[in-house]
C-alpha cells in the first residue's frame, strides 16, 4: 500500500534540485512516534487562507476529478510551511500572496480571492513569469506545494490516477483502450 511519505519522496524527486526546502526538509525527517510535536503553528490569516485555496484551485481544478480544495492543499500548504519552513520560505509565499493581492486590486479593484477565474489565471501568469514585484520565486514554490499536495493525498493517489498496487498481476496483454487515467504504484 502506498502512503504518503514515499508519495512525498516519488514528488520531491522528480522536482530535482529546485525542490523546494520545506518539501525537502519533510521527506529527511525520520518520524518518532514517542514525540509528539502538536498541530503545526498557523501560518496564514482568514484571506491568506481563503487566497490560498483559491489560487491552488487554480493550478489543480475541479474538473471531471476532485480539484485541490477537495485534496485538502490549502491545509497541506499551511502544515507544510508551519512545520517545515523557515521564515525566509514562509515570506516567499507570503510575500507572493501579498503582491498578488496588491496587483488584483491594482488592476481589478477587487482582492485577488474576489478576482474572476481568468483574473486569477492572469496573477498567476504573471507570477509564473516573474514579473509580479514583490513575488521572486513565489510561483515555483507554490505550484510545487500544490502539485506536491495534491498527488501525496487519498483523492490525487486514487481519485485522480488509477492505483494498482506492486505488487500486483501482470497482465502483459491489458489492452491500452482500457487505459483511462496515468496508472499509479
Amino acid at each position: 500500500m502506498i502512503d504518503r511519505r514515499g508519495a512525498l519522496a516519488g514528488m520531491v524527486a522528480a522536482f530535482g534540485a529546485s525542490v523546494f526546502a520545506p518539501l525537502a526538509r519533510a521527506v529527511a525527517y525520520q518520524p518518532n512516534p514517542v514525540i509528539n510535536t502538536g498541530p503545526p503553528a498557523p501560518v496564514f490569516t482568514a484571506a491568506q487562507r481563503a487566497l490560498v485555496a483559491a489560487l491552488s484551485e487554480r493550478v489543480i481544478p475541479t474538473t471531471d476529478t476532485p480539484g485541490a480544495i477537495a485534496a485538502g492543499v490549502p491545509e497541506y500548504i499551511e502544515h507544510m510551511l508551519g512545520d517545515w519552513a523557515i521564515d525566509d520560505e514562509r515570506g516567499t509565499i507570503l510575500g507572493g500572496l501579498a503582491a498578488i493581492d496588491a496587483r488584483s486590486m491594482a488592476d481589478n479593484r477587487v482582492p485577488a480571492v474576489k478576482a474572476t477565474a481568468a483574473q486569477q489565471d492572469a496573477l498567476l501568469t504573471l507570477a509564473m513569469n516573474d514579473k509580479l514585484p514583490g513575488a521572486t520565486d513565489f510561483f515555483p514554490a507554490f505550484k510545487q506545494l500544490v502539485l506536491t499536495g495534491y498527488y501525496t493525498s487519498e483523492v490525487g493517489i486514487t481519485k485522480e490516477r488509477e492505483y494498482l498496487p506492486v505488487p500486483g498481476d501482470y497482465d502483459g496483454a491489458y489492452p491500452y483502450a482500457k487505459v483511462k487515467r496515468i496508472f499509479s504504484s
